[in-house]
Parts: C-alpha cells; structure tokens; sequence
C-alpha cells in the first residue's frame, strides 16, 4: 500500500537521554570487543560497579574445591613423607649419672655423693609402674587417651586456635593431646610455637597413634616430660618430691605429680599449696568419673606430704674433690668416658669413699680450722691463719682403695685438690724409704752410725755440706731403730751415701709415689715435693708387707641397664721383700712408741707404725702412720699472698701438756694431732675397731759371726780357706788426755764401742778424756763396750745462795765420730723432725 511504512525496517528509535545519536552496544559476557572470549575475565565484562569485581558462585565454589583438593593432597603427602625417628630427641634419651659412696658392709649401697644430668632423669619401664600412674596423667592431660585411635582432637585444636586468635589478655590454650605432646617432648625435645610445626607435630601423632602402642607412649612420655624440682621423668619426679622409686608411688602421690605437669615450678606443692591442692583434686576427680578410682577409694585419699627439695650444687664443699677425682679417673681409665657421656648415659657409680670414714675426716679438718683442735689461751689465737693448707688421705692397704680423702674446705672456693694435686716438700717421711733401701743391701736394724750434729760430708750434691739434726739434738753412735724413732737427719744422710741415692728413688718409686724424685743425696731428708695420696699409697704399700696396689677411687660401674661395665683396682704386686718391711715397719712403730709420734699417737693404744716430717723452714709438715688395716697421711702446709708460694705455717697453740706457746708447727704438733683426732674417730667404727698386729721384727741382713763354743767342730779340709772374724780385741793405749773424738775414733777402730760419760775435772781440758775403762792394754770381747769419761771443766763456783750440789751423774751416750770442728750456723738440711 502507497504511502505505508513497515515497521520492521524502521530505524530504532533512539533511547532516551541520548543527544548524540545511538550508543555502541556493550560486549558480551566474557568477550571482549572484537566478540573473542577472554581467558581470564577480571574485572568482569559485562557488569557494571561492584559487580564486576565480585567473581562468580562457579569460581568461588571451583576455588574452594581446589584448594581443599590441594591441600588434602599437600597432607596425605605430608603425612606419606613423615618418618618417625628411631629414637628421641638428643637430651630426651640422656640419663641421670648417679655417683655413689661405698657399698655399706651389709651389701646395700651407700649414699648418694653426686649426680649427673643434662636433664635429671632416670627411665623406668613402663610396666613397673602402678595402673594409676598413667591413669592419673591421662585424666590431667587427655581423658580420651585409651580410646583415640586418631592421636590428635580437632575440635579441641580448633578451639585453642580460636582462643589464641581472638584473645585480647595474652593468654594462650593448647589443643594438643596426650600424644601431641608425646611427639613435642620426645620426638621433637622442644617446644613448638608456629603452625607449621604444629602441624607437622599433629600429622606425626596421627602416624604415632597408628604404629605405636598406648603402653609405648604412655611409657615414654612418662620418662619424658618435665615435673619441675629439676626432675625430668617420672622416676627422678618421684625421688624429688617423695624420696620414693617411681614404682611406688600410691595413688595419692601419683595424682600430685600429674597435677603439676601444666606449670611445675608454679604448682609445686612448696610453691603454691592451694594451687596444688585443687589441681590435685581436679585430677582424682577426673579419675573417678573415668571409673580409675572408685569412690570410696577417692573419699579416702588426703593430700601427699612432700619432702624438701635443695637444688644441689655439684661440687660444693668438700664432695666437689671426690668428685672431680671420680671423673679422671674414668677419663683415663679403660671406659675413657668424657664428662658428657657422664652426664648422658645413666651410669652408676660406686666409689671406695666410706662415708663414716669421710665423715670423721671431714669433721676433723673442720674442727682444725675452726681452733677447736689447737690448746690456746683465746679463740682468736686457737684460729689457724686462713692460708693454711691441710690434706689427707685414707688408703686401705690390702686394695689400694681410697677410703676417704679430703682435699680442702669448699672445691667452690680453691680448686686445687690438696690431697692429689698439691705437691708439698715431703720433710722426713722420706726416710723410711732410705731405710727401705739400706736393709735390701746389707744393712740391718743394728747398724750404726754417729748421730752427732753437725756434720759434713763431702758427697752433697752440691759439693761439701754441713748437715744438721732437727733442732740441733746430739745423738751418739746409734742404730738405725733410734735414729728412725728420733729421725736423726745425719745418721740417715750417711746411710743414704752408703747405699746410694739412686736406690732411695728407686725404693719410692715401687712403694707408689709418683713425682720425680732426684737422684741426689739430701733426697732422703725430703726435699723433693710429693702428693699427700702418693704417701699415704707409698706407706700402705708397707702396711702390706711390701706388696703395692695402685691407689683407686672407682669400685664399680654399671651402665644404665645395670649390667657392669667396670671393675675397679687392680691385682697387687710384691714389690719388697716381707722380712726387710717387717724390719722397717717395727723401725717405725718406734716412732710411735718413744720418738715425735709419742704424745699424739701412742694414746691410740693400738699398734701404729709412722713417721712425722717436717720441712725447711717449716714450710711443710707431716704425719703419715697405718695399721695393718688403714694407711693415712696428713700434710700442712700454707701458702703465700699470691696463693701459690708456700711459706712457713703460722703456729697457733701451746706446746704438748705445756703453757709455752708452740713457736713452730713440726709434724709431730699440729699434723700429729689432725692424725690422732681423726683416727681415733675412725678406730671406734665397726670396720676397724678390731686391734690387728704387725708382723715380727725379721732382723734380715748379716748376723754376727758366734763367739766359739768348747764343743767340737769340724776341721777343715786342706783346700779350703776359712777366715774368722776376731773375737776379741784390746782397748788402746793412749786413751788418756785424748780429744773425744780421736779417742772414739780408736776405739771403733779395733772393734769396740765407746760409751760417753762426763765429769767435772780442775785439771782435764774440757773435751778430753779423763779416764778409760777397762784401761789401756785390757783384752776384751769383740765388741764390748769401752766407758771413756770426759770432762766437762771446773765445777761451777757456787751461787750468792749456795746450794748443796753433787757431781753430775754420768751421761752414757753414744760418741760422734771424728769430724771438723762444729758449724754453729744454721743449714738447710736440718729439718726433719
């Protein structure tokens, strides 16, 4: 039709708003403007405001579905790749070190003396423990423990992770279960504080759960966590807080220990009482609704007493020498263990060191340096000076076992060991080894020499010497027996020349002493430095009749399954012949019984051989003495201000049943008394209160040739040759008017031995001789004595108030030999005493 329009081919009307003509349409969904798809549609096409920002449900759902695939897939291969360790963590698996005093005389061990730990911990068998103890854990820590199979809680994770997350306090809570913490402390042996490790830490414990009993990790973690008291595992917890074994713990006690593991150092008992008392409760509680305790049981529990807990100090007071002595000797015995393996590996240790024997020696040294040992007018002077050293050391004879040792005040304080370490001048304890030395080459106990003071000798290393007795004493032609009680210093330097010096070195060193000693002839008064414990080893050696054990303080040791894995000491070694030490052992019980060791010792009432020493100067004094059952030494000494030099000991005191103050501290004071308290206390204990004898006096070397008898004997044959020695001997003319020592001089020159008296004379110069007898000419005994009596001078002119006065009795003393005219000054070489 004309003039009709079709709609259809119209031109679209314009939309409103538009000036300009007709908008572009938008691109579609996804496309750009060209129509192709995009590959990644952000922001989204075909939105507009928000909408193009927000993606789609499809991705968030296929995002959500990802990352959850994603993620199983990242744990179950986590969980693939987990391997559980074959052991614990480095310190988990260590074991407390226990070292012990002796074992006591009924079998049973001795008291604890020290122990070592990275970690306090002893481990226990899981089944020597009572039911409840991991029941009461398990109802502190995861009640749910016997009957997860799964090792971890979601839920309770979930709930710590929302609490740590939202917490405005700071707190923190913990979803870990039982087995959770099993794996941290264990396994891991620290505490884990990210997410990743906790997550590791959960996949590990789901694994654990699968492969490991409830028995196993019940029983691990047990020997595992930290109770607090220093006390790592359950054992050392239980000892800590109730002195029991683990395996006795009662219900009451193991409900308490459980209680405590969130905040041991808070919750202990001697920390915060009602703390752990309501955790306690808390935990029986628990046990009770689990149908553990039943409740009348529950009913009657009280709350636990604990003991009280001293954190210890190791090497603290006089143990810290014990010690210390314990651990050098394991280091350089045949287990070569290092302190580390010490503190690691749960040895047991049990050492020689009596206590009774210990602790009477203790208490003696403390008694010394408190003044209670020294007689004195006022405390103040009774005090000894502060830089006075004393050292001792017990020694059983038939082992070489160390029984007690005391080596200063507190380890703490000065570390160097008195008894071991300390190397002192060894003064005239010296002496028996010469004598030791002497009876092996043909000397015997008679043997004599001139014990005048001083004399010389040209043999000193140094070239010509003057020697010199302790505190200048004369003494005649002597034996060997006196000269040992009385430790004349010139009869044993002639002995020493005699024999040789280098046979003094070679005696100490088989007796056991263990320093260099010269081979020089003043060695024999002591002027070489030693050990006390190589002395006391050195004079047990003798109390032994001449056989030596190496001293040791190790008796056992058992590894931490207590199976044995060492033996201590060692087999004994004759090292002298027992006639020459019965000799020398009855040389010096004369010592005891009329020289220095007289008024200190011979009290005892015992048979006690020993010899008192004492040094140049008095830098260092001694007293060494033993039973057939205990040798002990004692040595003083002091040093300077620099704490090193030694210098001469102050004296403090009177001296023995006198008022007159001790001007000198010699062996037979201050040594001899520390000897004497200490034994005395020892000889009243059960072990060494029986009275043993020494054996008898041998008298080996030569014996004299017997006088001739009027019975037969045999003649000769023609071939042989006999020498007699002569059996009589005639006194020599011209004994009259002689200096003594030309007159004794003659007399030994023929055989005869010449006794000393004296006697006043107006017309005999003094030092000569007065009269002979028997006289001049007179046949005599081989041997016999021979009076010479010398003059002393005009008697004395009497007083402003006379007095009736006699002629002085005779003094019979053995004569000096002939020898150069008396040194008045004092030598090095007259210590000694």
């Amino acid at each position: 039709m004309a003039g009709s329009s079709n709609p259809r081919s119209a031109p679209p009307r314009a939309r409103r708003g538009s000036s300009r003509g007709t908008r572009a349409a938008a691109p579609a969904r996804g496309k750009n403007a060209q129509g192709k798809k995009r590959v990644f549609d952000y922001p989204r096409t075909g939105y507009h405001g928000l909408h193009r920002w927000l993606p789609s449900w499809r991705v968030v759902l296929g995002t959500i579905l990802g990352a959850g695939f994603l993620g199983l897939g990242a744990i179950v291969a986590a969980y693939a790749t987990i391997d559980i360790p074959a052991t614990g963590g480095q310190d988990t698996s260590a074991q407390t070190s226990t070292v012990y005093y002796a074992n006591n005389a009924d079998g049973s061990r001795g008291p604890v003396m020290g122990t070592y730990a990275v970690q306090k911990r002893t481990i226990v068998d899981y089944d020597t423990l009572p039911e409840y103890v991991g029941q009461a854990v398990a109802a502190g820590e995861d009640r749910s423990f016997f009957e997860s199979k799964a090792g971890i809680s979601v839920t309770g994770m979930a709930r710590a992770f929302f609490h740590n997350a939202t917490a405005s306090d700071g707190t923190t809570q913990g979803g870990s279960t039982l087995t959770q913490q099993y794996v941290e402390r264990y396994y891991v042996d620290k505490t884990t504080t990210d997410y990743v490790g906790k997550a590791r830490e959960a996949l590990m414990a789901i694994k654990i759960a699968q492969t490991e009993s409830k028995e196993e990790i019940l029983g691990r973690y047990l020997n595992t966590i930290y109770f607090g008291r220093d006390s790592y595992g359950v054992q050392a917890a239980s000892q800590a807080y109730f002195g029991v074994d683990a395996k006795d713990l009662t219900i009451s006690q193991a409900a308490l220990l459980a209680a405590v593991i969130p905040s041991p150092n808070n919750w202990d008992p001697a920390v915060d009482a009602a703390k752990s008392e309501q955790r306690w409760d808390i935990i029986l509680d628990a046990m009770q609704e689990e149908g553990w305790v039943t409740p009348a049981a529950r009913a009657d529990l009280t709350f636990p007493e604990t003991i009280d807990y001293k954190r210890s100090e190791l090497y603290r007071g006089t143990q810290g020498y014990l010690l210390t002595t314990v651990e050098k000797e394991l280091a350089a015995g045949p287990l070569e263990l290092s302190k580390d393996e010490l503190m690691r590996g749960g040895y047991t240790i049990i050492t020689t060191i009596k206590k009774p024997v210990q602790k009477d020696m203790n208490a003696t040294a403390s008694d010394f340096y408190k003044g209670k040992l020294i007689e004195s007018a006022s405390k103040k002077d009774s005090t000894p000076d502060k830089r006075t050293k004393v050292a001792m050391a017990s020694i059983d004879p038939a082992t070489g076992a160390i029984v007690a040792m005391y080596g200063g005040q507190d380890f703490i304080d000065d570390q160097i060991n008195r008894a071991t370490v300390d190397a002192i001048q060894a003064g005239s304890t010296f002496k028996p080894f010469t004598l030791i030395a002497g009876l092996e080459n043909g000397k015997t106990l008679n043997t004599r020499y001139a014990g005048y003071t001083p004399q010389t000798f040209p043999e000193w290393e140094n070239g010509t010497k003057k020697v010199r007795n302790f505190g200048d004493e004369q003494f005649g032609y002597i034996d060997l027996v006196t000269a040992t009680a009385q430790s004349v210093n010139t009869v044993y330097a002639q002995l020493n020349i005699d024999v040789g010096a280098d046979k003094t070195v070679d005696v100490a060193d088989r007796a056991g002493i263990t320093t260099t000693i010269p081979d020089v002839v003043s060695n024999v008064l002591g002027t070489a430095t030693v050990h006390p414990l190589d002395m006391a080893s050195a004079y047990a050696t003798i109390a032994a009749g001449g056989v030596h054990h190496d001293p040791y303080i190790v008796a056992s040791v058992l590894n931490s399954t207590g199976s044995t894995a060492l033996t201590g000491g060692s087999e004994g070694k004759r090292v002298f012949d027992k006639d020459v030490i019965a000799d020398t052992t009855y040389a010096m019980t004369q010592v005891v019984e009329q020289g220095s060791g007289k008024n200190w010792i011979k009290p005892l009432g015992r048979p006690i051989a020993g010899k008192t020493g004492t040094t140049q100067d008095n830098r260092a004094a001694w007293f060494v003495g033993f039973t057939p059952q205990l040798a002990t030494s004692v040595a003083m000494s002091q040093v300077g201000p620099d704490g090193k030099a030694q210098v001469t000991i102050t004296p403090k005191g009177y001296k023995f049943g006198t008022s007159i103050p001790l001007d000198a501290v010699t062996g037979a004071t201050m040594p001899a008394q520390i000897w004497s308290t200490a034994m005395g206390k020892v000889f009243e204990l059960a072990d060494y209160k029986k009275v043993e004898q020494f054996p008898e006096r041998a008298n080996v070397g030569p014996k004299p040739t017997a006088k001739p008898t009027k019975s037969p004997t045999a003649t000769p044959t023609p071939t042989q040759t006999q020498t007699e020695a002569p059996t009589t001997a005639v006194v020599p003319d011209g004994l009259v008017g002689k200096l003594q020592a030309d007159a004794t001089s003659a007399l030994y020159a023929v055989g005869l031995v010449p006794v000393i008296e004296s006697a006043y004379s107006d017309t005999v110069v003094v030092g000569r001789v007065i009269s002979a007898s028997p006289g001049s000419g007179k046949k005599v005994d081989a041997g016999a004595s021979v009076t010479l009596v010398i003059s002393s001078g005009p008697k004395p002119a009497p007083t402003q108030t006379p007095k009736p006065t006699q002629t002085p009795a005779p003094t019979k003393t053995a004569p000096p030999k002939p020898t150069e005219s008396p040194d008045p000054q004092p030598t090095e070489d007259s210590a000694g005493g």
